[in-house]
């Protein structure tokens, strides 16, 4: 018979639960806050693309994160 493996309830923040709910949150609000920006703004090569992409969207992910985080402290059990 195998060992039986353990389990653990960690006491404080699920950093997994926050790191997955700011990937998806930042997809659902980043990418079509980062696309309505990118049509007033010039951006004739790929490069001005990616550029343009990472200075918008950093910001986006860095507030989505910290509010998430936030959440998550607020409201651990």
């Amino acid at each position: 018979m195998p060992e039986r493996v353990e389990t653990s309830s960690p006491d404080g923040v699920d950093y997994g639960w926050v790191m997955q709910t700011t990937f998806v949150a930042t997809i659902l609000v980043g990418a079509p806050l980062v696309a309505a920006l990118s049509t007033t703004a010039t951006l004739p090569t790929w490069a001005d693309r990616v550029e343009f992409a990472i200075r918008v969207g950093a910001p986006v992910w860095l507030v989505t994160s910290i509010v998430i985080f936030a959440y998550a402290k607020r409201n651990q059990t």
